[in-house]
């Protein structure tokens, strides 16, 4: 009788042994859906951003990240070139930029796009104005001046089709590099600099209330037009497959909002940055974000980096295709891919 007590009580302290094992398994594999840790943390992500860009923002302060399994934190640089290059120093996860930093960025190994979010229109470029002091009425007043150009940026580019266009060559401006707007501002009121070409409603208004300088002319009227890219290491990339479309997805949505709902993301601007609202509402229907790749794109990146081969600017050539990661981004939005490699 106490044999088979003992037998028994052995019996029922395995099963219930064997039951919570289940149990602790069955939470355990359930932590580990969707993109959040099997500690059932959200996964973080450093994002590049710039003061003046909504998307980021929109996609944090609505949940849109957070509905991944991301804990998405904004990091705001100067530009988004400087952005780029915090890459090279784990400072962040994802930059977003143009095809210039971005195919710097390339250039300097293991990391790769992940997605395009959208090519310039004629009404984009034309918000690059091109400010000059007031004794340049003309481009070839430009000759024997001092323009400026944002470090890291594809400006100079701009400086070199612009002028050649207009019948001049770059070396016959001297080009002065700077690390943000704020610095373009100062040095052309006090009058360092003769020329410097700006974006952003907040900015071209600051512009526009100088005395000395005026508005000559802006990008659309030259052949330029810019694609703007997602760039992170390889490493992130093949680690974060999952993670990587969710957020893709998430920015998707967060773009989206923006262009509906102009009004709440211009207070959400203020509230966060202190950039005025009217200049937000100017912006967001300017440059949608177009989460995707196309042909377009591809092409736009093609065309910029042979003019950096050309000029010296990428030391060591490279097979474009081959620094395209899109599998996480044709997973959750597949109609949005349409380029081919």
């Amino acid at each position: 009788m106490k044999r088979s007590l003992i037998h028994s009580s052995i019996i029922l302290l395995v099963t219930t042994m064997l039951i919570l094992s289940g149990c602790a398994s069955g939470e355990e594999g359930g932590a580990q859906t969707g993109n959040v840790s099997a500690e059932g943390k959200k996964v973080k992500i450093r994002i590049a951003d710039t003061a003046s860009n909504p998307t980021f923002r929109v996609g944090i302060e609505k949940g849109f990240f957070a509905e991944q399994g991301i804990d998405a934190e904004s990091m705001i640089f100067g530009t988004p070139a400087e952005g780029v290059n915090a890459l090279f120093i784990n400072q962040i996860d994802i930059a977003y930029g143009a095809d210039f930093p971005v195919l710097n960025a390339l250039s300097k190994g293991d990391y790769s796009v992940i997605a395009s979010a959208g090519q310039a229109t004629d009404y984009a470029a034309a918000s690059w104005k091109l400010y000059v002091s007031n004794d340049i009425q003309a481009a070839a007043d430009l000759k024997g001046k001092k323009v400026s150009f944002l470090r890291g940026t594809f400006i100079p580019y701009l400086w070199d089709e612009y002028l050649k266009e207009n019948g001049v060559a770059l070396q016959d401006v001297t080009q002065v590099g700077q690390g943000s707007f704020d610095e373009t501002y100062i040095a052309l009121k006090q009058g360092d600099l003769d020329a410097a070409w700006v974006v952003g409603s907040a900015l071209t208004d600051k512009f526009d209330a100088l005395d000395n300088v005026h508005q000559l002319s802006d990008m659309s009227k030259t052949s330029v037009r810019l694609g703007m890219g997602l760039v992170a290491s390889d490493a992130f990339i093949s680690e974060n497959p999952e993670i990587i479309g969710g957020f893709l997805k998430a920015l998707n949505q967060a773009s989206e909002y923006a262009q509906a709902h102009p009004e709440e993301v211009a207070d959400l601007q203020y509230k966060l940055t202190k950039q005025p609202k009217e200049a937000t509402l100017k912006d967001i229907p300017i440059n949608p974000w177009v989460v995707g790749f196309t042909q377009a794109a591809f092409d736009s990146l093609a065309k910029q980096k042979q003019y950096m081969v050309d000029n010296g600017i990428i030391q060591q050539d490279f097979d474009l295709a081959s620094k395209l990661k899109l599998e996480p981004l044709s997973k959750v939005l597949p109609d949005q891919v349409t380029f081919d490699k």
